[in-house]
């Protein structure tokens, strides 16, 4: 009987898991994480402002994992032995057949001073601050922004920042102590939000000029203070600072033999095979892959691929060559808490739709029907 072996509990590795189930009931698959539960982060923009609670959020794995006959270990991962076959872990080792890897990445934190920044999609502990100082302050200066990692253009996470962004003005407003603030955007980028497209560009800006957003758009960033952004443009105050750096891969890839990007990212084929390596899988954050420059970091996209790692994978357990390729595509809806605009891009083209308050209630809607399957 074959075994696989599954790091993490996030979109990607929880879509592998169904998969390889539905696929194979006698199949023996081992999940390996520090916690048996599922953030669903996409949700965790609408902690700050009161929609929604930690607790809706963080769904319990136990029922999901004895529906799917999973054998659950409560570890981190620490190394892979270099026939893969061996995932070296902070509770012993775990033998494998095959293994998917969707451990997820980790935010990049060299700029100086970046200790007074909250990472937005830092998860429940950085929402929740975020919430807590929101509810202190009377007003002042609110600096939101992010930016990449330059050996990895993929290695992002952009589209949030907008939502913290907007979702937080609007609940200002609505609150009536917008005129008390002043927000402010800043990325490196000079086109913020160009990997949705032109359009989303030129209509994310013109959100912004409409709610009196300010921009810092085009200069490196040099770093922060308790008080402070700094850029190669110039600086400017902040009273709270809300900065999501780029990405790379997780520690315990340095102790392993795979292949790694330029970037850091574990490097896959369009089969999400780690390169060079035997029934070894990457999926979702964890990996770099190809594609075109704009290919995202999103949850959508993590499911596509671990879907593709596990139906190839199965059929190299059953002798077959793998075939199955991801689609490549990004699709999201930009939410502003009382509305939402539809963006979705593809090799062929992409749609910018602005949605309204049915935008608002979709996200909403798809949130509920995404968490079923887990709880």
């Amino acid at each position: 009987m074959a075994r696989v072996t599954v790091v993490g509990t996030g979109f990607a590795a929880l879509t592998a898991v169904r998969k390889l189930r539905k696929a194979d009931a006698s199949l023996e698959i081992d999940v390996v994480s520090p916690k048996a539960e599922f953030v669903y982060y996409p949700g965790t923009i609408w902690i700050p402002t009161g929609l929604r609670k930690p607790e809706d959020l963080v769904i319990n794995l136990a029922n999901f994992f004895k529906r799917m006959k999973v054998t659950f270990h409560a570890a981190e991962a620490t190394g892979l032995s270099a026939d893969g076959r061996t995932l070296h872990t902070s509770i012993g080792d775990i033998s494998n057949d095959g293994i998917i890897i969707a451990s997820g990445g980790r935010f990049i934190k060299k700029l100086p001073g970046i200790e007074h920044a909250i990472t937005p999609c830092g998860g429940i502990p950085a929402t929740t601050q975020i919430r807590d100082r929101l509810n202190q302050m009377e007003g002042g200066t609110l600096a939101f922004g992010f930016a990449g990692n330059p050996k990895e253009p993929s290695a992002m996470r952009g589209g949030p920042v907008f939502e913290f962004l907007f979702g937080i003005d609007t609940w200002l407003r609505k609150q009536g102590k917008r005129d008390n603030f002043k927000l402010v955007f800043f990325t490196p980028a000079e086109k913020p939000g160009q990997r949705l497209g032109e359009k989303a560009v030129k209509g994310l800006l013109s959100e912004m000029a409409k709610r009196d957003i300010e921009t810092h758009l085009g200069h490196k960033m040099k770093g922060f203070e308790s008080n402070k952004v700094m850029t190669e443009g110039g600086e400017f105050d902040a009273d709270l600072i809300m900065f999501m750096p780029g990405m790379t891969g997780n520690q315990w890839f340095d102790n392993t033999e795979l292949a790694r990007s330029e970037g850091g990212l574990l490097k896959a084929n369009k089969l999400c095979q780690s390169e060079g390596a035997d029934k070894v899988y990457v999926a979702g954050d964890s990996g770099s892959f190809p594609g075109p420059g704009w290919l995202p970091k999103q949850a959508h996209m993590a499911d596509l691929q671990a879907a593709a790692a596990a139906q190839n994978l199965l059929a190299e357990l059953k002798g077959q060559q793998p075939t199955e390729t991801y689609k490549v595509e990004l699709m999201c809806i930009v939410d502003k808490r009382n509305s939402g605009t539809l963006i979705t891009r593809s090799e062929t083209g992409g749609v910018m739709l602005p949605l309204g308050i049915l935008g608002h209630w979709t996200k909403r809607f798809f949130e509920w029907m995404y968490l079923r399957q887990y709880r």
